[in-house]
């Protein structure tokens, strides 16, 4: 039996690239951790790249690879600067990663994932919003962008609603979920909120 990955949107994500007819390739941006969703890309047949920032996190997902016996193509790099040639993917993704910078540098990454994907190329990305439990807490350094306290110092960028639909004006958003998850963790109650993307390159 295949296994069942966390990361549910990114199911909805491989339906929409699934009813295309682009060549399968796909690149994963903050690809790292101990269940990467390139797994499930690469059960379904595609030729899967990814970039993680982190070392720790980049073994992890290696390690995972070596397990099940996947070539994920997973190497160090950052978001903000692709080592990939223009138009090198059909499908460009980056789940809970984006928002772990300033929203100077989202900007950046979203520009380069835009930069790598081909024409009529699908794009997923998703973003806390300020209706997230911890916006608001931490470090304030800009608006709604606070160093937050996880195992060690982390940033997030928490986000209105609408606030990214700039990021795709020139491009057509095919789905777009406000998120709200509520759960137990470590004992307490907390809320998390996201807004997600499914967006074409036109």
């Amino acid at each position: 039996m295949n296994e069942i990955f966390k990361q549910i949107p990114l199911y909805r994500f491989i339906m929409f690239c699934n009813e295309t007819t682009m060549n399968k390739t796909v690149l994963d941006c903050g690809a790292g951790g101990d269940c990467p969703p390139l797994s499930l890309f690469s059960e379904y047949g595609y030729l899967t790249y990814g970039i993680e920032f982190n070392g720790k996190q980049l073994e992890k997902a290696n390690k995972y690879a070596s397990k099940k016996s996947q070539n994920l193509n997973i190497q160090q790099g950052d978001m903000r600067n692709l080592k990939f040639e223009n138009e090198s993917f059909s499908f460009v993704y980056s789940y809970n990663s984006v928002f772990h910078m300033t929203k100077a540098d989202v900007i950046k990454s979203i520009n380069e994932m835009k930069r790598v994907l081909k024409q009529n190329g699908l794009l997923f990305v998703n973003f806390l919003t300020t209706k997230d439990l911890r916006c608001g807490t931490g470090v304030d350094i800009g608006k709604n962008q606070y160093e937050q306290m996880d195992d060690i110092p982390v940033i997030h960028s928490y986000f209105e609603e609408c606030e990214p639909d700039k990021y795709f004006e020139n491009m057509k958003i095919l789905y777009k979920e406000d998120r709200v998850l509520e759960r137990i963790y470590e004992g307490e109650k907390i809320r998390q909120e996201f807004v997600d993307y499914i967006v074409k390159k036109i």
